[in-house]
């Protein structure tokens, strides 16, 4: 009976932490896909530097995922997710006072709060309550996440479609996402019971979060997972900014017709993302990278040999059904090849690596964009990486077998 309670409140924080996720991370895509492009275009944005612009709002994930994350294991998990859902409501309202493109870079940087502490946090939380299926919880909670960022487009788009572009209106819209999200977290937000967190002092804290860094800096299967994640996002963050570009300026597309394109691909990761974790679970994350990765590089080498708008839906769809596969076992796996101590600390690891991917995608492949190879060359590149990456991860021999699994889920029952 007690046991049967004790699901019930953990079933009911789970779910909080989805409902929330899903209007925050609403909140966070609407605020750049698909207006963020044409935003810093309005503002005069120099060419070279519209990618610095896209990158702006991961560079805080590089600086506070990992340090806040640790944090959670020491501190416990609810101060984090309240304060990266402050973020969430106060920053949209910020983009009514911008002028000029640099303003746009400084409000996306502190934008970028939110989603750095958020994710990795709430990640670690549910990690630490489903052991025996966490592939399936956390992609299950990135899928309700992800439902807000399915929407986003499609709202986002017809709201810029409506008001003939109407920057303000829509981060209007932005801020009362975000308000929604914090009201969730400060009404309904309860802290961990079951965490085993104890007030430390703050040297003490300090120490553990530094030798927990180090632990799993050390683990040459941590690198290995971290940096498939990390080329995942170096190509999301392409594709979410120079895709939007593509459609506009190459194929001529309106806004509803590109928040269409990008809508879809998300879409595919809200019912794929479950489905891949559960399989994952029960048989083994290895697989799922290595195609996953292939899948993904080969639809993107496509894209610049196309203007068509079915084509470019099926595009999005497999794309969307290939980032699924890798994002669904990476989190699993980066904690079973961790101490249970360290959740927290492997989910702000894999978050501070996939955030400098995210930051370099866009910045390296501007460049690339302004040389005479154009998008076939953008394309080309994000397809050779996803390759690399997983021949590289292949090669490695890192989930070959469950033994690592079966271990960690050993320790998680005693």
């Amino acid at each position: 009976m007690q046991l049967g309670k004790i699901a019930k409140v953990t079933d009911r924080y789970f779910w909080v932490l989805c409902i929330m996720g899903a209007f925050a991370i609403l909140s966070s895509t609407m605020s750049k896909n698909p207006v963020l492009n044409p935003f810093a275009i309005s503002l005069g944005t120099p060419a070279d530097l519209t990618g610095v612009i896209a990158a702006a709002s991961t560079i805080p994930g590089i600086l506070v995922s990992l340090p806040a994350a640790s944090l959670s294991d020491v501190l416990g998990r609810r101060k984090m997710l309240l304060f990266s859902t402050f973020v969430f409501a106060s920053a949209p309202f910020l983009y009514l006072f911008v002028s000029v493109w640099w303003q746009l870079a400084l409000v996306r940087f502190y934008h970028g709060f939110a989603t750095a502490i958020f994710v990795p946090v709430a990640e670690a939380t549910i990690a630490e309550h489903y052991p025996a299926c966490r592939g399936e919880r956390i992609s299950t909670f990135n899928s309700a996440t992800a439902i807000g960022r399915a929407v986003a487009p499609f709202l986002g788009g017809s709201i810029l479609f409506v008001t003939s572009y109407g920057f303000h209106t829509l981060y209007l819209a932005v801020g009362i996402a975000g308000i929604v999200a914090f009201t969730i977290a400060l009404l309904l937000l309860t802290e961990n019971k079951t965490a085993t967190t104890q007030p430390v002092k703050a040297k003490v804290a300090t120490r553990k979060m530094f030798q927990g860094w180090l632990e799993v800096g050390r683990n040459r299967g941590t690198l290995l997972v971290s940096f498939v994640q990390a080329a995942q996002y170096y190509v999301y963050g392409v594709i979410e900014f120079y895709l939007v570009q593509y459609m506009i300026q190459v194929a001529g597309f309106n806004a509803l017709a590109v928040s269409a394109v990008m809508g879809v691909q998300i879409i595919s990761l809200i019912v794929s993302r479950p489905i891949i974790g559960r399989i994952s679970d029960k048989s083994n994350r290895r697989n799922p990278i290595i195609f996953g990765c292939i899948i993904s590089g080969a639809l993107l080498f496509l894209v610049p040999f196309t203007t068509q708008f079915p084509i470019l839906i099926l595009i999005s769809i497999g794309y969307g059904l290939g980032f699924a596969m890798v994002i669904s076992s990476t989190a699993p796996l980066m904690i079973e090849l961790t101490p249970n101590s360290l959740i927290g600390t492997s989910m702000g690891f894999l978050s501070t690596t996939m955030d400098i991917g995210q930051v370099l995608g866009p910045i390296i492949s501007g460049v690339i964009l302004a040389t005479t190879f154009a998008y076939a060359g953008l394309f080309s590149s994000l397809t050779a990486l996803l390759i690399f990456s997983a021949t590289i991860f292949f090669v490695s021999g890192v989930a070959k077998t469950k033994e690592a699994k079966k271990e960690k889920l050993s320790t998680n029952n005693s």
